[in-house]
């Protein structure tokens, strides 16, 4: 039987603004991430979406997102499997002082003490197939981050690799179909947030 993911992008927050690296480490919502999360919660209102269960990482930006989106009165779990990159040194610094190029996300990081892009890509796929295949599942809502997003998204990627962005903006949805321990990317809903100035 067919099952859909809702695979989310958490809101914009203040290392997002300040353009600071942001995997492991934490910062808040900001005010318009918040109103992006709710416009996100609007989307699955008016596509009449209903979320039997919903999931985030263990990190705020990730819960506050989900929280927004579904109200206060849904329970959710809280998943380290869903967390973003851990790139190690380089969480907090600037995002200039990153290496340019997907191909350094591969094993990079793993030589400051953050995580290599193989280790992302396992615990996300083992971490939302075990979700999946849990009984009564069959609209779900992950909120996670843009890394750990790209590595799951990159691990069913169907057609040119050169043709899989790597960046996707805040409250990003991904949605999938799941049958069979095989997940297949629908569409990808990108949000127009041009009102919010």
């Amino acid at each position: 039987m067919k099952k859909t993911l809702y695979l989310m992008r958490h809101g914009e927050t203040r290392f997002n603004v300040l353009g600071k690296v942001q995997g492991s480490c934490d910062s808040p919502l900001t005010p318009r991430g918040i109103e992006q999360a709710k416009i996100a919660g609007q989307y699955f209102l008016d596509q009449q979406i209903v979320i039997d269960h919903a999931y985030a990482s263990t990190q705020e930006r990730a819960c506050d997102t989900l929280e927004f989106v579904i109200g206060n009165e849904m329970p959710y779990e809280r998943l380290k499997a869903l967390k973003e990159m851990d790139f190690g040194h380089f969480e907090g610094e600037n995002a200039r002082l990153q290496p340019k190029g997907p191909e350094y996300f591969e094993s990079f990081y793993a030589n400051y003490g953050g995580e290599a892009a193989w280790q992302v890509r396992e615990r996300m796929v083992s971490g939302l197939t075990a979700i999946m295949e849990r009984d009564q599942h069959q609209h779900v809502l992950a909120v996670s981050h843009n890394g750990a997003c790209f590595y799951f998204l990159q691990s069913f990627w169907q057609g040119n690799q050169d043709d899989l962005r790597v960046s996707f903006p805040n409250c990003c949805i991904f949605q999938y179909t799941y049958e069979n321990k095989k997940f297949v990317l629908e569409r990808i809903i990108e949000h127009d947030f041009s009102e919010l100035g």
